[in-house]
């Protein structure tokens, strides 16, 4: 064999094995696409990072049903309760990022290690761990009284405390988003409502029903019962504008206190680095279930209304909120319990 005919025949197999390595290198990057357009192949898996029986756990069971008819898979929902939602969130953002395990979780999850005493190392971070799919849902934060305080309106309440009357608030915790509201309207009313914290709505309730707390700043589902019996009265909304749960109620601007714009919200966030085309599917299909009337009717039990959004949308919320409960926090020096 001639050099040059030793040199042209080197030259092509280095030709062939660049191309065979170009291949590869397509093939491997070509892999999370192809992944995703064939996504779902296996059960997906909704975690809720609280006990059965609340809120985001009813409206996760909900929404699994009708996600389970779009993706022809079956949706399973994992209650992984635990330190105001940090458990269930840890473990979400470092499951593998393909799709298969997602989490519902309310406002709370902006908030929590915030308040939560923990190893920042090892928490989850809500804006930079989770890739943001859609909101699901907004839910009006009421002030609520006793039929037993006498209290009918606002004004009266604020007029006693500012009188030097010891009048308590209840909230399902300390570091909760009723909590937040509190100090907040605490501060732009100018009086010092005592805020009692107890482990969960039912317990806060009950007492508001039995007298032992005057108020309480609690979403409409777990009021609206004891509505009509007179035993719970709404006195305001906690945000801006007036609620249709209770369009009686005034809002914070119509009582004069501008600075006052609390709500509570849901959303469905997937591990940091789930594939575009699977968000862009579960955005779409979560939009499609959000508008059944069905499923609108049934999440104005818990007193919600449903509301997606765009993946942008969401995380731009989430950021918004986290930063502003932040300064919140720092100010009035709250911990969870």
């Amino acid at each position: 064999m001639s050099f040059c005919k030793a040199v042209s025949n080197k030259r092509h197999f280095l030709k062939l094995g660049a191309v065979a390595v170009l291949g590869a290198v397509g093939l491997t990057s070509a892999l999370p696409a192809v992944a995703a357009a064939a996504y779902p192949t296996q059960p997906v898996t909704i975690v809720v990072a609280y006990a059965v029986g609340g809120d985001t756990d009813a409206m996760a069971r909900l929404f699994g049903e009708k996600l389970a008819q779009k993706l022809g898979q079956p949706v399973i929902i994992e209650n992984r309760g635990g330190a105001s939602g940090i458990i269930g969130s840890n473990y979400v953002s470092r499951a593998k990022p393909d799709g298969y395990t997602l989490l519902l979780a309310p406002n709370t999850f902006a908030l929590a290690t915030l308040v939560v005493k923990s190893n920042a190392a090892t928490t989850y971070n809500p804006t930079r761990d989770f890739t943001p799919i859609t909101q699901t849902a907004t839910q009006p934060l009421l002030l609520v009284a006793s039929q037993g305080s006498g209290y009918t309106s606002v004004p009266q309440v604020v007029k006693d405390a500012q009188a030097g009357k010891s009048i308590t608030y209840a909230t399902p915790g300390s570091g909760s988003p009723m909590h937040i509201l509190g100090e907040v309207f605490n501060r732009a009313a100018g009086i010092k409502l005592a805020h009692i914290p107890y482990k969960g709505v039912a317990p806060a309730v009950n007492d508001l029903l039995g007298g032992h707390v005057a108020l309480s700043w609690m979403t409409y589902g777990p009021v609206e019962p004891h509505l009509q019996s007179g035993k719970i009265r709404i006195l305001a909304n906690g945000a801006a504008e007036r609620t249709p749960l209770a369009p009686d109620a005034p809002s914070m601007r119509e009582l004069g206190y501008k600075d006052v714009d609390v709500a509570a919200w849901q959303g469905l966030y997937a591990p940091k680095g789930t594939p575009d085309a699977i968000v862009q599917q579960l955005n779409a299909a979560m939009a499609d279930i959000l508008k059944m009337p069905d499923v609108v009717s049934k999440m104005r039990v818990f007193g919600a209304f449903a509301k997606s959004s765009s993946p942008d949308a969401l995380g731009k919320l989430t950021a918004d909120d986290h930063a502003y409960y932040a300064k919140i926090v720092k100010e009035f020096n709250i911990e969870a319990d």
